[in-house]
C-alpha cells in the first residue's frame, strides 16, 4: 500500500486530563474494542489490512457518537496536534515536555499506522521528525513487563549507520520514555569495549536497543544479544545501510535472527526507486509513505546560495561570512580529515572558537564533542560528511559547504542540518571548480530550485527564527 498523501484517522484527548486515570481506562477500553474487531476481521483479511480496517471502523463507530460527547473522548477527526494520536498518557505528558505541539507532515501520516504496528517504509526530507515517529511508535507499544525481570527482554530493535546517529537515537528514546521509567534502552556501536556491551545487557537488561550493524551482528552472535522477542525492527537511513554491501549482508543475518512476526519500519531522506525494493523485502506489505519526490526535498524555509571563488580565497571568505552574518549555530563542512583540524585550529587562531568532529577521532572524544556542540558550548563545528545525515541539532540555522559534497543527495543531506523541522534556515556553498558547479547544476534540476549567487547583503529574518 502506498500514499503520497491523504486523510488519516485519529483520536483526541483532552490537555487538561493528561494525568487522569480515567484516560488510561478509555483509552485501554477502545485498545481492547480495536483488538476485537481486529480479531473478527482476520478471518477474513491479512494482518496489515485487518488493523487498518478494524481502525477505520473503530472511529467511523466514534464518529456517529451523540453530539453530547465532551471534548476529551475521544472523535473521529483530522489530527492537528500531538493529542490527537492515541498514544499512552505517558508519551503525551513527555510530548509536551518537550515542548511538541503541531506533528509535521511525516508524523501525519505515519503514526496513525505506526501505533497499529504496520511494517512502513518511509522517505521525507531531513529535519520533519522521521525519529520521533519510531520512538513514540514503539514505545506506545512496548510492554515493559511482558517478560520475567532479568530475562531476556529485548523487543526493540534499532539499526543506524553512524555511532552518533546511534547515540542520538537513544538520546531521543530516553526524552520520550520520561514517564515509563520501567523502560530501559542501551546503545551498542564500536570503538567501546565489547565487555562493556555484555555488561549492559547482564545487569540492566534493556527493552530497547540501538546499534551499528557490526557491533549488534558481534553481540547477537556471541548469543549475549538475544534477538528472539524482537517486535520492532528498524532501519533509520535506511538507504545509507542497504546500499553498502557489507552492512546489507549484517542486516540481513540480523534480520534472519528474529521472529518472523514483526514489525518492520524503514525511514530515510532520500530513497531512490532501485533501493525501494530493496526495503520492501523486509516487509510484509509496508504502507509506503513518500511524503515527498525529489522536487520537493528542498527543505522549505531554507534560503540556498553559493558563493563562486578560487579556493586560496576560502578562508578570507568563510571569516568575512562568520563576521557578518547572525546565527545561533554554524555547520561547516569540509570534505577531508586535514582538512577539518586545519580549518579548525584557523578558526581557533582567528576567534571564532569551533569544535571539531571527524572520523580520525576515537568515539569517546567524538561523542563527547557531539554532546559539547548540541549543549551550545559552542556555535561553530567544523565535520567532515561523518556528521552529514540524520544528526539533528536543533540550533543550527547555518550550514557553510566550504567544500562541495560528491553528490546532490549528500547536498540534501548537509544543508538539511539547517531548518530542522520546518524552522528556517541558511546554507551557503563554495564553488571553487568544474566539478563543483557540474553538480550545482544537478542539484538545481533535481530538485527543481534556482540556487542564486550569495547577494552583499542577507537579511537576517529571512534566516533566522523568531
Amino acid at each position: 500500500m502506498e500514499v503520497s498523501s491523504g486523510v488519516m484517522y485519529s483520536a483526541g484527548v483532552d490537555e487538561a486530563v493528561r494525568n487522569n486515570d480515567t484516560l488510561a481506562h478509555q483509552q485501554q477500553a477502545i485498545f481492547v474494542f480495536e483488538a476485537f474487531i481486529c480479531d473478527f476481521i482476520l478471518a477474513w483479511q491479512p494482518k496489515p489490512q485487518a488493523q487498518l480496517v478494524a481502525h477505520d471502523l473503530l472511529f467511523t463507530f466514534l464518529g456517529l457518537l451523540p453530539v453530547t460527547v465532551k471534548r476529551g473522548h475521544y472523535v473521529g477527526i483530522h489530527a492537528s496536534g500531538f493529542k490527537d494520536f492515541i498514544l499512552k498518557p505517558e508519551c503525551l505528558r513527555a510530548v509536551v515536555d518537550c515542548g511538541f505541539e503541531h506533528p509535521s507532515e511525516v508524523q501525519h501520516e505515519c503514526i496513525p499506522q505506526a501505533v497499529l504496528g504496520m511494517d512502513i517504509v518511509c522517505q521525507a526530507k531531513s529535519g520533519m521528525g522521521k525519529t520521533a515517529v519510531f520512538v513514540l511508535a514503539t514505545l506506545h507499544q512496548l510492554d515493559p513487563n511482558a517478560f520475567p525481570a532479568g530475562e531476556n527482554q529485548v523487543s526493540v530493535l534499532v539499526l543506524c549507520h553512524t555511532r552518533e546517529l546511534a547515540f542520538q537515537i537513544a538520546h531521543e528514546y530516553e526524552r520520550f520514555s520520561k514517564y515509563l521509567p520501567e523502560v530501559k534502552t542501551a546503545v551498542f556501536y564500536g570503538g567501546v569495549a565489547i565487555k562493556t556491551n555484555r555488561d549492559v545487557l547482564k545487569n540492566d537488561c534493556p527493552h530497547i536497543v540501538v546499534g551499528t550493524p557490526g557491533r549488534v551482528l558481534g553481540l547477537a552472535r556471541e548469543k549475549t544479544l538475544k534477538l528472539d522477542h524482537i517486535k520492532h525492527f528498524v532501519l533509520d537511513e535506511c538507504d545509507r545501510i542497504l546500499e553498502s554491501l557489507d552492512m546489507r549482508r549484517d542486516i540481513q543475518e540480523i534480520f534472519r535472527m528474529t521472529p518472523h512476526e514483526k514489525q518492520v519500519m524503514m525511514f530515510s531522506a532520500t530513497l531512490s526507486k532501485e533501493i525501494r525494493p530493496v526495503c520492501k523485502k523486509f516487509c510484509q506489505d509496508p504502507m509506503e509513505i513518500y511524503v515527498d519526490d525529489d522536487t520537493k526535498l528542498t527543505l522549505h524555509g531554507l534560503q540556498l546560495y553559493y558563493v563562486k571563488l578560487a579556493e586560496a580565497e576560502k578562508n578570507r571568505k568563510l571569516n568575512d561570512l562568520l563576521d557578518a552574518l547572525e546565527f545561533n549555530q554554524v555547520v561547516i563542512f569540509v570534505s577531508k580529515v586535514a582538512r577539518a583540524n586545519e580549518l579548525n585550529r584557523l578558526l581557533t587562531e582567528c576567534n571564532f572558537p569551533s569544535i571539531c568532529i571527524h572520523a580520525g577521532q576515537k568515539q569517546e572524544e567524538r561523542i563527547a564533542k557531539y554532546k559539547s556542540f548540541k549543549e551550545f558550548n559552542a556555535r561553530i563545528l567544523v565535520s567532515t560528511d561523518l556528521f552529514g545525515r540524520g544528526i539533528d541539532i536543533e540550533r543550527v540555522n547555518v550550514v557553510i559547504n566550504y567544500d562541495f559534497p560528491d553528490d546532490s543527495d549528500q547536498f540534501l543531506h548537509r544543508v538539511g542540518r539547517a531548518g530542522r523541522f520546518g524552522t528556517k534556515g541558511l546554507a551557503i556553498s563554495f564553488i571553487s571548480s568544474e566539478p563543483d558547479q557540474e553538480i550545482l547544476d544537478k542539484v538545481q534540476s533535481r530538485f527543481e530550485v534556482n540556487i542564486p549567487e550569495l547577494p552583499d547583503e542577507i537579511d537576517a529574518s529571512a534566516y533566522m527564527s523568531t
